[in-house]
């Protein structure tokens, strides 16, 4: 992001990288504290000397970093929610902090990330509180249909035309659901025998490391080393679901899933857990389908169906395609982040200076 920034002309100020996880560990708790204080001192600086008219926060972590750091100040601080509060009692805390200052805004990604930033706790204090979402965009000239490139792209990854391919796109991690998706596919396979599974990704921590060699553990055990490919992190994900026949978002949670989005642009057929903020993409039947996270019976029959229906997957993948044209443009993005800008700028009662300036930050994914 630093990198775009720069490239644009965009002046940059780096903070450091804030450690900060939602843990039981009393010791690693006291290690967050110390980061955040360590931050937050060097963000105050920042701000004193830039005099922004807007910060726009673009992590739960660097909203709680930022109104820390502008206490007294009178910047708006919109809060960019990419992610689903969990059930800990830290996020009680989160949503005190985001309480205690008017002049914060909370812009989710989703009506799910929404719903859960706000809880129980936040409820009486929508007006002093506002959530808005916006839903993450998708660029359309990027992810598109291309029939005519289908064939070629099979081929260089050797596969035939009509090969019944299957995808799953994403950081190898449990929460992304790669181990049930490789145990219903292994299912599928006994019905269409030449069908291959795709895994698109790489484990990005260390944690998850353990994960992707199960995955290969898995892979072998059910005898599938022939019918499923790792893929690893690729940077033609664009081309490659031009080839598939479906695209599988197989996760546990999602807040509002851009491999799911990206599919739907690129006309797949997405077969999708209902969960997060997922179904406010995806209307089952309608523009993908959709199945109960956690039910391998069902994701490996709604596989067979998807994979044995041609005109079912071209309709649905029409369908998408058609709504995201519509619904979730890079254009209609920027229009509603700057209508939220003008809004949190109403709040300022002494204009800082004649030109608005806005001030991102970016510490971490939450």
């Amino acid at each position: 992001m630093v990198k775009l920034a720069e490239q644009a002309n965009i002046k940059t100020r780096g903070l450091t990288e804030l450690e900060a996880r939602f843990t039981w560990r009393l010791d690693r708790v006291a290690r967050y504290l110390s980061s955040f204080v360590s931050v937050i001192r060097r963000a105050r600086r920042i701000v004193i000397e830039e005099t922004p008219d807007i910060i726009h926060a673009n992590s739960i972590r660097a909203g709680l970093v930022m109104s820390a750091a502008t206490i007294g100040l009178g910047v708006p601080v919109i809060w960019h929610a990419h992610d689903i509060l969990p059930r800990h009692p830290l996020s009680s805390a989160v949503r005190l902090f985001a309480a205690a200052r008017s002049r914060n805004r909370i812009l989710a990604v989703s009506n799910a990330v929404a719903v859960r930033f706000r809880g129980v706790l936040l409820r009486p204090f929508a007006r002093r509180v506002p959530v808005t979402v916006v839903h993450n965009a998708v660029d359309l000239n990027r992810f598109s249909p291309d029939p005519a490139s289908r064939l070629a792209i099979r081929r260089a990854l050797g596969f035939g035309g009509d090969q019944p391919l299957v995808a799953i796109v994403g950081q190898l991690t449990p929460r992304k659901g790669q181990l049930e998706l490789i145990e219903a596919f292994a299912k599928v396979t006994h019905e269409i025998h030449n069908a291959t599974l795709l895994i698109i990704g790489e484990a990005l921590f260390n944690r998850d490391e353990g994960y992707a060699k199960q995955l290969s553990r898995t892979v072998a055990t059910l005898g599938l080393s022939n019918r499923v490919c790792f893929l690893g992190a690729r940077d033609d994900v664009p081309k490659l679901l031009q080839a598939i026949d479906v695209l599988s978002v197989n996760s546990h949670e999602e807040p509002f899933a851009l491999s799911a989005l990206e599919g739907l642009a690129s006309g797949c057929a997405v077969l999708a857990t209902a969960v997060g903020g997922t179904p406010e993409m995806i209307q089952h039947s309608a523009n993908g389908w959709l199945v109960k996270a956690g039910d391998q019976k069902s994701l490996g029959e709604s596989l067979l169906k998807l994979l044995r229906d041609r005109d079912l997957r071209e309709r649905l993948g029409r369908q998408a395609r058609h709504d995201v044209a519509v619904r979730f443009t890079i254009e209609t993005f920027i229009s509603q982040i700057l209508s939220l800008y003008r809004a949190a700028g109403e709040c300022i009662t002494m204009p800082r200076r004649k030109s608005a300036q806005t001030l991102e930050v970016k510490l971490s994914a939450d």
